[in-house]
């Protein structure tokens, strides 16, 4: 199979290319040329071709493929383009969405049929200009970002009708995931000593491996399938606090003659927290207070749909442990988009319990 991937050098896009080159298929890669395409990410046959969303698709002129993913669609007028141009040149189209297109998450359940957000024409207009890259533009691009994904879904069903699947996923985790969503847990555990753990240890959380969710979307390429079908997991119900628990390094044997004193989870619940002002998400990476009833659903997303479509999912072990591993190739002292400092972390610990 012949595989144009519009965004294929950072995290989700990489892990597709890494995935299509293992299962012998040619890759073409389109990309702004910011993260350069090395053999270390992948054998087999890439071309790379350097544009841009927004006036510079003239490189993807010329050429054909079996199917298109779409990693980097993120405003409808910029998808329009570029399905426009690939609609008869491309076998399917792949676009990958996000469950933030779903209207409301006040209740478990959410399947594929749930109501999604609309885009005014107003909001759509604003859009335009908008820059996700420019931090004044952040806040505003977040608040309509669920319902652009929504009209960028529309743009490719009407540009290639019957020839395209929307891949809706939840929080994607595992190596090379610039957000820190998930990242900062094994890599806070790796420190040791006293862990500050929000909410309730039995609270449910979701998320997706990018190498599962990278796997099955070359998969349901190959096999041309179309329609909607959101991805997340795991497969039956995982706490918070098996989450964190399995984020411990493993141990090796005390030096004699005294071990050091034991690391262990200090939970908090969702009051403290906020009453101490700590932001849910962004300080505490998989944290929702179980209080915001409007997002009661939010990680409890029907996944039935995609594990009957061949959605498989690795221990949480392996994501661990490949996410930790990565982590230690990062240059010391890096900055973090998510998770507390430990100075912030040791002034909540010792904050008097309610």
């Amino acid at each position: 199979m012949k595989l144009l991937i519009l965004g294929g050098t950072v995290f989700l896009g990489r892990h597709v290319a890494r995935a299509a080159l293992a299962r012998e298929h040619a890759v073409t890669l389109f990309h702004r040329g910011r993260h350069a395409w090395d053999r270390e990410q992948g054998e087999g046959a890439v071309e790379t071709r350097v544009g841009d969303r927004r006036g510079g698709l003239g490189a993807l002129d010329g050429g054909t493929w079996d199917a298109v993913v779409d990693l980097s669609g993120y405003f409808p007028d910029d998808v329009a383009d570029s399905a426009r141009r690939l609609a008869s040149r491309a076998g399917r189209y792949v676009f990958v969405s996000s469950i933030s297109a779903y209207a409301a998450f006040d209740k478990p359940g959410i399947t594929e049929a749930s109501p999604v957000l609309e885009l005014s024409d107003d909001e759509r207009r604003e859009a335009s200009a908008l820059d996700r890259e420019n931090p004044a533009h952040l806040e505003r691009f977040g608040a309509l970002y669920g319902a652009l994904k929504v009209a960028c879904e529309r743009e490719v069903e009407r540009a290639l009708p019957g020839q395209a699947l929307v891949v809706r996923p939840g929080l994607i985790v595992g190596p090379h995931d610039p957000t820190d969503r998930f990242t900062y847990w094994p890599e806070r555990m790796t420190r040791g000593g006293d862990v500050l753990a929000p909410g309730r240890p039995g609270r449910v959380v979701q998320f997706i491996d990018v190498r599962d969710l990278a796997e099955w979307m070359v998969r349901l390429a190959e096999r041309g399938e179309t329609g909607v079908i959101h991805a997340t997991g795991p497969a039956s119900t995982l706490t918070m606090g098996e989450v964190l628990e399995a984020c411990w390094p493993a141990q090796a044997p005390a030096p004699a003659p005294a071990p050091a004193p034991a690391s262990r989870l200090e939970w908090r619940d969702d009051a403290e927290l906020l009453a101490a002002g700590v932001t849910p998400w962004r300080e505490m990476p998989l944290w929702i207070p179980e209080s915001d009833a409007s997002m009661a659903g939010f990680m409890r997303v029907d996944p039935r749909r995609a594990i009957s479509a061949g959605l498989t999912f690795r221990p949480l072990a392996d994501t661990v442990r490949d996410t930790r591993t990565w982590c230690a190739t990062r240059p010391p002292g890096a900055a973090r988009k998510a998770g507390i400092t430990p100075e912030r972390e040791r002034e909540l610990l010792a904050l008097p319990r309610g």
